[in-house]
């Protein structure tokens, strides 16, 4: 990923997707791959698109500059991630398209209207447990369920949605079980189930799973991704969906 260190910020500027540029803390959260992969496994088509946790804002910027979504809305909780994520959508040219809200998004009521997107996306944080949390507060919100549990986040995304509105995430394998009974209580029909491999011999490490308000459709379980052809090089499909258009 080609960057631009910013001294003065005590940041980068990351090169993604072959034409975009994203700021990120160089000691704070930054965002990994299954992001773009989600980005790029999401079904296009949306009008209006809600990410939860957006982070760094990459989601929200990416379905706008690629056409997938005619706009959306990146919900950030930490002060520092959504000003930093305000300033990549501004720097990206997205601000008529893309609009970066600091809140909970347990507490959405009168600021987001219920039943108004099409499409919610999110990458949450993968440990439930608290453990050992990390020093630096950006890495740990992003790590660690401190802002909102796995069921909080599914029934803001069910609140968001107008039937049949699609929900997308991206989790490791461990959090599938929850991932699935927290869409059945909240009236989600999961309809897309991808696992991926960082190697193809090697355990899975991420799923991405699609699922629909409402509606009877069945789930299909889609080939697996594998990311890596050698510790080197993506994968071809890989590639693709890294950079829509190339890589500049």
């Amino acid at each position: 990923m080609p960057r631009l260190e910013i001294d003065e910020q005590g940041e980068t500027l990351d090169k993604i997707c072959g034409e975009l540029e994203i700021f990120q803390a160089r000691r704070g959260y930054r965002f990994g791959i299954e992001t773009l992969l989600l980005s790029a496994f999401v079904s296009p088509g949306a009008k209006k698109l809600v990410d939860l946790g957006t982070g760094s804002g990459v989601m929200p910027i990416v379905m706008c500059r690629f056409d997938r979504s005619q706009k959306a809305w990146g919900v950030e909780i930490q002060t520092s991630l959504a000003e930093r994520a305000r300033r990549s959508v501004a720097h990206n040219g997205l601000e008529d398209r893309v609009q970066i809200i600091e809140g909970d998004f347990r507490a959405l009521e009168g600021i987001l209207p219920a039943g108004g997107f099409d499409r919610v996306l999110a990458n949450p944080p993968y440990e439930t447990g608290f453990g050992r949390i990390n020093e630096n507060g950006e890495k740990a919100a992003g790590r660690h369920e401190i802002n909102g549990s796995l069921d909080e986040l599914v029934a803001a995304a069910a609140r968001l949605l107008k039937p049949p509105g699609r929900f997308a995430m991206v989790a490791p394998p461990k959090r599938l079980p929850e991932t699935l009974e927290a869409c059945f209580k909240h009236g989600f029909r999961p309809i897309r189930l991808r696992l991926a491999y960082g190697r193809v011999e090697l355990p899975s490490k991420h799923f991405l799973l699609e699922a629909i308000r409402g509606g009877r459709a069945e789930l299909a379980v889609e080939p697996p991704l594998i990311i890596y052809k050698n510790p080197n090089r993506y994968t071809d499909e890989v590639e693709a969906m890294l950079y829509p258009r190339g890589r500049g």
